[in-house]
C-alpha cells in the first residue's frame, strides 16, 4: 500500500476528529522516522508490511479515543521531551505554570526543591533543565512512574535531580526552599463530565476525596514541616478550587497567599510561604 492511499483509508477511519489528516500524518511520521513534509512530497512510496501492520495497530487505539501521546510514547513539555506510559499522567501545558511561579520566588539561595508526585518528571525535570545549581528532590507513590522519570533524566542528562519512592510526605526527611505538587484535585462527581480520553491515564492521579481536595488538604498540612522559614508551596487545583485552596493555606499558617490563572484563563495554580 502507498501513503497516499493508507492516509485516505486512515483519514476516513479518523474522521470524528478535529484534525485527521494531521494526526494520521504524526502516525506516519513516528513509524516511518521522517518528517510530514517529505510524507507529502513522497506520497507515492510503498509502505511495508510491518509499517502497516504498526499504523493500522496506532490507528485503531487512535480511533477509540486513546490519547496520541501514548500512542507515540512521548510528550513535550517546557521544550523538553519526556517519555511517558499509561502509568503517568501526560504533562498538560497549563501545568508548565507551576514551573514559571517557582522561577519567580528561587534565587541560588534557595536551590533545595521537592517535587511531589512527579509522574514521568516534568515538573521536576523542568526545573533541572533551568540551573545545574539548583537541588531537586521528585517522589511518587507509583514505582513504574519512577522508572519513567528516572529513563527521563537519564536520556536528558540532567543529574541534580534525584527520584524515590514516597506517598506524600512518608519518605522525606529533610526541609526544602520549594515544595511543588500537582496532586489529584478532579471529584468523583467531576470525573463523570470530562472527556472520555481522561480514562485511558491513571485514575488514582486524577481523583481525591473530599471534592478533589483530600490529597490538596494534606498536602498543605504537611508541607511546613518541610519547608525552611520562608519556604515557599505552590499547588496545582482545578479550576473552581481558588478559592478552598486559598482557605487551606490560611488555616494551616501559610502567608503571601496568591492564585494564579493558566493559559486558557482558568484559576490553577495557588501559592503560599511559611511563616
Amino acid at each position: 500500500m502507498k501513503i497516499y492511499q493508507w492516509l485516505k483509508k486512515s483519514i476516513k477511519i479518523l474522521s470524528y476528529l478535529d484534525n485527521p489528516r494531521y494526526e494520521a500524518e504524526i502516525l506516519l511520521s513516528h513509524v516511518l522516522k521522517c518528517t510530514r513534509s517529505w510524507i507529502i512530497a513522497f506520497d507515492e512510496t510503498e509502505i511495508n508490511e510491518l509499517s502497516q501492520k504498526k499504523l493500522n495497530n496506532f490507528v485503531y487505539r487512535r480511533s477509540i479515543g486513546e490519547p496520541m501521546a501514548y500512542i507515540l510514547g512521548k510528550k513535550d513539555f517546557w521544550s523538553l521531551s519526556l517519555s511517558i506510559s499509561k502509568d503517568t499522567l501526560i504533562p498538560r501545558p497549563d501545568t508548565e505554570i507551576l514551573v514559571e511561579k517557582v522561577l519567580s520566588k528561587i534565587n541560588k539561595n534557595k536551590k533545595y526543591i521537592l517535587d511531589l508526585g512527579t509522574g514521568c518528571g516534568a515538573i521536576g525535570l523542568a526545573l533541572a533543565s533551568i540551573s545545574p545549581n539548583f537541588r531537586i528532590i521528585a517522589v511518587d507513590n507509583s514505582n513504574k512512574a519512577i522508572k519513567i522519570a528516572k529513563l527521563n533524566a537519564f536520556k536528558l542528562n540532567l543529574n541534580n535531580i534525584t527520584f524515590h519512592y514516597s506517598n506524600w510526605f512518608s519518605n522525606i526527611n529533610k526541609k526544602f526552599h520549594i515544595i511543588v505538587s500537582n496532586p489529584p484535585y478532579i471529584s468523583l462527581k467531576e470525573i463523570k463530565l470530562l472527556k472520555k480520553n481522561i480514562f485511558f491515564e491513571p485514575l488514582n492521579a486524577l481523583i481525591s476525596k473530599k471534592n478533589g481536595l483530600k490529597d490538596i488538604e494534606l498536602i498543605i498540612k504537611q508541607a511546613k514541616n518541610f519547608l525552611f522559614n520562608q519556604g515557599w508551596l505552590f499547588i496545582e487545583h482545578g479550576w473552581k478550587q481558588k478559592l478552598k485552596v486559598q482557605f487551606l493555606f490560611k488555616k494551616y499558617s501559610f502567608f503571601n497567599i496568591k492564585s494564579y490563572k493558566d493559559y486558557s484563563g482558568n484559576d490553577r495554580v495557588t501559592i503560599g510561604q511559611k511563616k
